[in-house]
């Protein structure tokens, strides 16, 4: 990585690491069609195995993103890479129902500190102007790894048994795990290669010890955060449908065979990838524009909400594979387009808090993780319809869209009254 900019090298690490976290935790989805029959599963019973990996990450949500703030993101994505990766290969070597539980707690226990941590990393390595670009690229990375994990699990699966596709991940889960470790800094200007032109451009660094002297102000941070839980629980709750259901969703819906059903699975996590860069890229140039952060936060995670909304309704009428594909895709892009916004807002409130913040937010998720996949297939094994579970999303991102309003973006936390960011923060 000698040949980019250290800026550049870090923010192309942590797109790495969501894409590959997202593999981990969404490849049991395709590679259920082959473990259901071999460990004798029901519907409900995938749906559990789906979401035993949501307890220990709603668990680890703030309390990772407390120790990304205390003691910085280099050793805590190390201690989280290790777990994860030893829990990846735990789940092919499960043999029952009970072992593949306790293999996906693991996995939730090593990535539930991940992306609070992470934002905890990007609060000090990006300009306060690229939050929302840094923020919609590295979860596009994400959306990409739910692209390309149903075809390249049915890939491994085929060549090396659903099994030796855990191994392969795990063992790419621990390289990843290495280079970050040897290549990041906490602090910026620690960076062998930083240059004063990028050190110029970052926020200032809060060393341990001043973070020891300021406590994070749990009441005020989680009073603040509160309304940001709620819309971000609305939008998890589609979000794990899409990544427990869709590729079983079109095997057993549309009787199609392994292969084919991956890549209509991976078509609609297309549409995430692009939805994820766009709501990035639009958010910072709404934000330049305006210095408004409710038109490029809050209104941003409306309209997503509503037109996400709006695309799943015709599935509900119509059973055509192709069109299915055609709204699922466009539904999970619009549901997509909301996370730059979204993940931009703990940043904007709490900046010296960014990891905790973004942990309370991100728990909201978590908890959706929990009961959407179970509930979804009690519904499909109660009545066989595989569009019921849609109807819950509809009726949450509505939801979600009204609760907005109740977010404000643009007023930090320890921030005097009516403080706005100067020129070159809010340009930079």
């Amino acid at each position: 990585m000698r040949s980019v900019r250290p800026t550049t090298g870090v923010l192309a690490l942590l797109c790495l690491m969501y894409a590959i976290t997202y593999i981990d935790r969404v490849n049991v989805s395709t590679a259920a069609t082959m473990f259901r029959q071999e460990l004798h599963l029901s519907n409900t019973q995938v749906g559990f195995v789906f979401s035993a990996f949501a307890y220990p990450y709603l668990l680890f949500q703030i309390f990772g993103g407390y120790v990304g703030d205390r003691f910085g993101a280099r050793m805590a994505l190390t201690v989280a890479g290790l777990i994860w990766s030893i829990g990846t290969i735990f789940t092919g070597l499960a043999g029952s129902l009970a072992t593949m539980i306790a293999a996906r707690v693991m996995l939730g226990f090593g990535e539930g500190a991940t992306f609070p941590v992470a934002t905890r990393a990007m609060s000090d390595w990006t300009t306060v102007g690229r939050r929302g670009f840094a923020q919609g690229i590295t979860h596009s990375a994400a959306r990409l790894g739910n692209a390309i994990t149903p075809p390249m699990v049915a890939a491994l699966t085929l060549a090396l048994s659903w099994r030796g596709s855990f191994f392969v991940m795990g063992i790419i889960s621990l390289a990843w795990t290495l280079v970050w470790f040897l290549y990041f800094r906490d602090n910026p200007r620690d960076h062998p290669a930083i240059t004063t032109s990028e050190v110029e451009r970052l926020p200032s660094f809060r060393t341990r010890d001043q973070r020891r002297r300021e406590p994070v102000p749990w009441g005020r941070l989680t009073r603040r955060m509160l309304p940001v839980t709620i819309v971000y629980f609305c939008y998890g709750w589609t979000l794990w449908l899409y990544l427990s259901w869709i590729p079983q969703y079109f095997a057993q819906s549309y009787k199609l065979n392994l292969r084919d059903s991956a890549l209509f699975a991976a078509g609609v996590f297309f549409g995430g990838v692009v939805g994820d860069t766009l709501g990035g890229v639009v958010t910072d140039r709404v934000y330049a524009r305006t210095h408004d952060h409710n038109k490029a936060r809050r209104n941003l995670v409306v309209a997503g909400f509503l037109c996400s909304l709006v695309s799943m309704l015709p599935i509900l009428f119509v059973h055509e594979v192709t069109l299915a594909a055609i709204f699922l895709s466009a539904a999970f892009f619009f549901s997509e387009f909301t996370i730059g916004p979204m993940w931009a807002i703990p940043m904007d409130i709490a900046p010296k808090y960014s990891g905790t913040a973004s942990g309370l937010m991100n728990s909201g998720s978590a908890l959706a993780a929990i009961i959407s996949p179970v509930i979804a297939g009690y519904l499909i094994d109660l009545t066989g319809i595989w569009e019921l579970p849609l109807v819950g999303s509809i009726a949450l991102l509505l939801l979600g869209s009204m609760l907005a309003f109740l977010m404000r973006p643009g007023e930090e936390l320890d921030a005097p009254a009516g403080a706005r960011p100067t020129v070159r923060e809010a340009t930079a």
